[in-house]
């Protein structure tokens, strides 16, 4: 709300105001208890601190002669900034103005994940399999942009923001991820951000510009992954690997509504990585086990994605599928002469893939080297106790 009423192009100065709310909150409140309205507090707040910090810039006269003197007492009153077709949510929103096709899509990623999302540096780079200076180069790129060219919400076409689409929808499924598998280093889940991202994803389903398939197929994804979140963990809130958990708490009527946005997003001309990615968690939650899953339907949707959009990442899990399908000597064939890009070869997924098929195919002493390069690179202590029991193996060289 604060970058409907003062602009995109002071998005920094916005973000030091709210980041000097949320002090002043730990502060105030933790003397005097939480406030009637939280969100109106901390608004009003940062709105004053925002408002501060433009008088002390001189180049700012205009914009505190135009929103300086509103009074605003919580967020509801602040003026609506609707782009066509009526879109309400103004996280949505703000999401297609970042969105400017002029800024590379690293870049959109990076800034909405950043400033949008709360995400913060080292959460981004590990989503991203990148550094912390790259992430700092392309948000700078971002709000280089954004201050050169100042967007406006209602200037947003149709046309724009159907362009748009692709990049908002890329950044909910980022968003959904991080909150599936936490890169945080105390919370291997964050059940509020896959929320976060279905709801924005159902806002979008709902305008016209958001009605296509894509839209549809990553809604599905979305349910059929979060219906069997209660699951994914042990009592202790640690992380289990699908073999070992209980399927009988995995939420039917949640995976039945990812089977009716998969149905719809089959019709049309259609498919995208989410189509496939969708298709693949239909099958785990359609499985009566895990011996009994369909692993050659699960094969073929990584083919699929493969083509859709073509990564290493899908290659390493479609290898892991045709070892569950064939046997491990037949996924480590799908790996045979591939040479991984520098981000992946030091990524725990790789040396964790390759540790666990060449001690299932009897390499155990190859797979040992393997194992500690995994445990290693292990980004947080959840997934690496989760390797540790899946890669438990004996060192041939020890007595």
């Amino acid at each position: 709300m604060l970058s409907c009423r003062v602009g995109v192009e002071h998005i920094e100065a916005i973000e030091d105001a709210v980041q000097s709310a949320l002090m002043k909150a730990i502060e105030v409140w933790t003397i005097s208890g939480l406030p009637n309205s939280p969100s109106a507090w901390l608004f009003r707040v940062a709105h004053n601190a925002l408002m501060g910090e433009l008088r002390q810039q001189t180049g700012h006269r205009r914009i505190l002669e135009q929103y300086g003197g509103d009074v605003i007492g919580t967020q509801e009153n602040g003026p609506e900034c609707l782009m066509p077709g009526e879109v309400r949510d103004d996280l949505l929103r703000m999401l297609f103005v970042c969105c400017d096709e002029a800024i590379p899509m690293e870049s959109q990623l990076v800034f909405a994940l950043k400033t949008l999302c709360g995400f913060g540096i080292r959460e981004i780079a590990h989503r991203l399999f990148t550094s912390d200076a790259n992430i700092y180069k392309r948000l700078g790129r971002a709000r280089s942009r954004l201050r050169e060219f100042p967007p406006r919400l209602d200037e947003l076409s149709g046309k724009q923001c159907a362009s748009r689409l692709p990049a908002v929808n890329k950044i909910l499924y980022v968003l959904f991820t991080e909150g599936y598998l936490s890169s945080h280093p105390e919370m291997a889940i964050r059940r509020e951000l896959c929320d976060e991202a279905i709801r924005l994803a159902l806002n979008l389903a709902e305008h016209p510009v958001g009605q296509i398939p894509e839209t549809f197929a990553l809604l599905a994804l979305m349910h059929l992954h979060v219906a069997r979140m209660t699951a994914r963990q042990d009592g202790a809130g640690g992380l289990l690997l699908l073999e070992e958990q209980d399927r009988s708490l995995w939420d039917q009527q949640g995976i039945q509504v990812g089977m009716e946005w998969l149905a719809k997003s089959a019709k049309g001309d259609g498919f995208s990585r989410y189509h496939a990615e969708a298709g693949i968690a239909a099958e785990h939650c359609l499985a009566p086990s895990f011996q009994e899953t369909r692993w050659d339907k699960v094969v073929e949707c990584y083919a699929l994605l493969e083509q859709l959009a073509p990564s290493p990442i899908h290659k390493l899990n479609r290898a892991v599928a045709v070892a569950e399908w064939q046997g491990p000597a037949a996924g480590l064939a799908v790996l045979r002469g591939f040479e991984p890009p520098s981000w992946l070869a030091g990524s725990y997924l790789w040396s964790a893939v390759l540790a666990d098929l060449y001690q299932r195919n009897g390499n155990v002493r190859r797979a040992i080297g393997y194992r500690d390069d995994a445990l290693k690179s292990a980004p947080t202590s959840a997934v690496k106790t989760l390797l540790q029991r899946r890669l438990q193996m004996n060192d041939p060289e020890k007595p």
